[in-house]
């Protein structure tokens, strides 16, 4: 959620600079109408780059029933905003017994 919020802010903040751009440079601004001005692109680019680029974006594995269920229960704490490999230790890699049957574990 906030991953997605911070995309979808970035792409409105690109819109917000392609509006006021071209109202600069606009002559009739009595005459503009919003569908002139308004071009939603940088925003939907943005959540594209990240759903098309991001390391916590991946393609399901619809291969069969087993390995859709496997693919949605994994988990990680690497990428942007979480650990780097480096500092990831043992008491992060290890598995709670509550983890089993939620997560996979592998």
């Amino acid at each position: 959620g906030e991953l997605m919020e911070n995309q979808f802010r970035i792409g409105l903040v690109r819109m917000e600079r392609a509006i006021k751009e071209k109202m600069s440079v606009y002559q009739e601004m009595s005459t503009a109408m919003p569908h002139d001005l308004i071009n939603a692109k940088p925003v939907m680019a943005a959540i594209r780059e990240f759903f098309g680029s991001s390391q916590l974006s991946q393609f399901m594995d619809q291969t069969n029933p087993l390995s859709e269920i496997t693919h949605k229960r994994r988990l990680s704490a690497l990428g942007p905003g979480g650990l780097s490999r480096e500092r990831a230790g043992f008491e992060v890699r290890d598995v709670h017994p509550t983890h089993y049957g939620r997560i996979c574990p592998i």
